[in-house]
């Protein structure tokens, strides 16, 4: 059974950094583009960014890049979302997500949730000024 187990998250102050991690099994793991949605409250969800499990290239989207970091160890199949300088607006609940599509789209508005398999449990990100 294709898995996400998600943890991390919980409340931090402005400017202080959280770190989440996804870790994946039942799935062939290499062949993923792995990614990071948030949904924050009254507003669309979107992707955060992504990392290419094979080649470990990543994207971001403009509101948190030169904030966030994406990595991930693939020897475990877990993936990180380190969160730095983080800011109210980043108050959200966060989902690893795996897209078997092998690479990940270079830029990141060519990846569409509609390509998602697999989705982790709700994170809760809370950070207060």
């Amino acid at each position: 059974q294709a898995q996400l187990v998600g943890s991390g998250g919980g409340a931090a102050q402005a400017g202080g950094s959280l770190r989440l991690s996804c870790a994946a099994s039942g799935f062939f793991y290499i062949s993923a583009c792995m990614a990071w949605f948030r949904q924050a409250p009254g507003k669309e969800r979107e992707v955060v960014g992504t990392i290419s499990a094979q080649n470990q290239r990543t994207t971001y989207a403009d509101a948190v890049k030169g904030r966030f970091t994406i990595s991930q160890d693939r020897a475990k199949q877990t993936v990180y979302l380190l969160m730095d300088s983080l800011e109210v607006e980043d108050t959200a609940t966060y989902y690893c997500a795996a897209a078997l599509v092998g690479r990940c789209p270079a830029v990141i508005a060519d990846f569409r949730a509609t390509a998602v398999n697999y989705w982790g449990q709700g994170i809760q990100v809370t950070v207060s000024s």
